[in-house]
């Protein structure tokens, strides 16, 4: 059996690198994570699923700034797995990020991230939270709740998700819908053969709890709820935002939301619930339609209302309501917090994200129109090289990718028009990413279509975070909108979605040299080919020779002699400063 170890580092504050050794400043903690199958009983059937440590979702990292946390990370599954660490920037060392073929599998954050497999649609039970505290000495921008909470949003497929995969990869058509919604593994009450394990918060009257919300879903938007209960949305993406107070939010695949619940109402049972988000027929079996929930329950003695009161939702199809938090979500800027959204973008680049179809001989396939389904940004449906981008840029070794990935759309259409003509359907094939320059200033505009299905797309780089300082509906303007951007305050995320048959702004400095890939979170749209990848410049040749260094160390810890066992030695920083020592 192929046994792959990792060695994950993962550093919550400053630190020196000399000569290759690590010499920390702060307490240290280690933990394991083993990568193995455990059987799982949901929705009255019983099935393998790969896990961490035999849990689903997976642990959780608790850690505070000024805290080193080093993972173990062993895989006994039956598949090779990477492990990608969502949110969290690897300041001068890609090796470790964890996309397949783009890097070889792997800050200055405080909040909620997460982990998940990448490679396969393993991820959907192969998750678990990140949790960054405030380092001693300093605390939270809003009150101290009474506790804190992870929220992990999920879906379950009776079958196996990877053959889920292949089936609609083999026949072209969009994948069958979930079974189930989750939360925190379990689908709650309406489902059948779910009651006893649904997932029950217990609260006190009076008291505030703060709710860290991954959707860590395959597939699907999801609006969240709690049953007459107010939520205050104060972070995202592992920063801080001003409060915005909702009864609901929209939460897309890859997102995190920190949320405070006040426990205000008459003490009863109420639902925790959520339900998706899609333009997609009913009918047609495209989304899960389904409700998930849990239960928060005040302490003390009462009957409780059987059942339990459900939250209101916005229609299923509601564009509008799915765009209302991003709308409202603003940055701190202050102090402790400041904005520091590039003001004059050196590179300025338009991302159309597609979803598109190839013809299939006689009309063959069970895509529309007997056509196989795929997407693209900027007409390029992505493939995957059999060398890793990342290895292929370091070590000059041609013929791996492309470096023209196109700045603007190559084809140009009304982009968002009810009907447009089919030739625009099929994209072109190809290994193209963008090159960018070191410390240069990017906006990047990501403009939806309505090619095929306009839909939704949440996009996210790794590597970096960005400054959302523009959204709307239809097609990008570039002399009028603009000038609504907002350069003030704008909320700082890693993940963000573009909205259906609309467009976002985005900038951020590129001054985190390496290959990061750029995705689309919902599974079968990155499945189809709806991503690519930025190289960013060395800022000199001795800084890339400093990084062929420690990749060239890297695989001789592969070559170690133990019989199919390979070691990556993985650093992964959470920190205000990061120093190192010639390199």
């Amino acid at each position: 059996m192929w046994l792959i170890m990792k060695v994950f580092l993962l550093q919550i504050s400053a630190f020196l690198l000399f000569g290759g050794g690590i010499h920390c400043q702060a307490s240290t903690r280690r933990l394991t994570f083993v990568v193995k199958e455990a059987s799982y009983t949901r929705l009255c059937s019983t099935k393998n699923i790969l896990t961490v440590n035999g849990q689903f979702p997976g642990p959780t990292i608790y850690a505070k700034k000024g805290e080193t946390i080093i993972v173990d990370v062993y895989n006994r599954g039956k598949e090779n797995v990477t492990i990608h660490w969502h949110g969290v920037s690897m300041p001068r060392y890609p090796w470790t990020d964890g996309p397949v073929y783009n890097t070889m599998p792997n800050s200055t954050r405080e909040g909620t991230l997460w982990w998940h497999a990448h490679g396969g649609w393993t991820r959907a039970t192969v998750h678990g939270a990140i949790i960054v505290y405030p380092k001693n000495g300093t605390k939270y921008p809003f009150p101290k709740p009474s506790a804190e909470v992870p929220i992990i949003l999920g879906q379950w497929w009776k079958s196996d998700v990877n053959a889920v995969r292949d089936e609609a990869l083999a026949t072209g058509a969009d994948p069958n819908a979930s079974d189930s919604l989750l939360i925190n593994g379990q689908p709650g009450d309406l489902y059948p053969c779910s009651k006893s394990g649904t997932f029950k918060l217990t609260v006190d009257h009076g008291k505030t709890y703060l709710l860290r919300i991954i959707n860590a879903a395959l597939q699907e938007a999801l609006f969240f709820s709690i049953a007459k209960h107010k939520m205050t949305v104060v972070g995202t993406d592992g920063s801080y935002t001003k409060p915005l107070t909702q009864d609901y939010i929209t939460i897309y695949p890859g997102q995190t939301f920190d949320v405070l619940l006040e426990a205000n109402q008459r003490p009863d049972h109420y639902y925790m619930a959520a339900k998706t988000y899609s333009i997609a027929p009913v009918a047609q079996n495209f989304y899960d339609n389904t409700t998930t929930t849990a239960i928060v329950q005040y302490r003390g003695y009462y009957t409780p209302s059987s059942p339990p009161s459900l939250p209101h939702f916005p229609a299923y199809n509601d564009t509008n309501a799915s765009v209302q938090v991003m709308a409202g979500l603003r940055s701190l800027a202050d102090a402790e917090h400041p904005s520091n959204v590039p003001l004059s973008p050196s590179t300025k680049l338009i991302y159309t994200i597609s979803v598109n179809s190839f013809l299939c001989p006689n009309n063959s396939c069970a895509g529309p129109n007997g056509t196989r389904l795929s997407a693209s940004i900027n007409n390029i449906s992505f493939q995957s090289p059999t060398i890793d981008i990342l290895q292929a840029y370091y070590y000059n070794i041609s013929g791996v990718y492309g470096d023209k990935f196109p700045s603007v759309p190559p084809l140009v259409f009304d982009f968002t028009a009810d009907y447009l003509p089919l030739e625009y359907q099929t994209p072109e094939i190809g290994t193209e990413v963008r090159v960018v320059e070191y410390n240069s200033t990017v906006e990047i505009v990501f403009q939806g279509t309505n090619l095929v299905s306009g839909t939704h797309h949440p996009m996210h780089l790794h590597g970096y975070r960005f400054y959302l300082v523009g959204w709307g509906f239809g097609n990008f303007d570039k002399n009028r909108d603009p000038l609504r951007y907002n350069l003030v305050d704008p909320p700082l995320q890693s993940t963000i979605s573009v909205p259906t048959n609309g467009w976002v702004a985005i900038r951020f400095e590129a001054s985190n040299p390496g290959v990061w890939f750029m995705h689309c979170h919902v599974e079968r749209h990155l499945t189809w080919g709806m991503e690519t990848a930025f190289i960013v410049k060395m800022v000199n040749t001795e800084a890339q020779i400093c990084l062929r260094h420690r990749h060239a160390t890297m695989l001789k810890l592969q070559r170690i002699n133990i019989p199919k066992i390979s070691l990556i030695v993985c650093i992964i920083q959470i920190s205000l400063f990061i120093f190192f020592k010639n390199c």
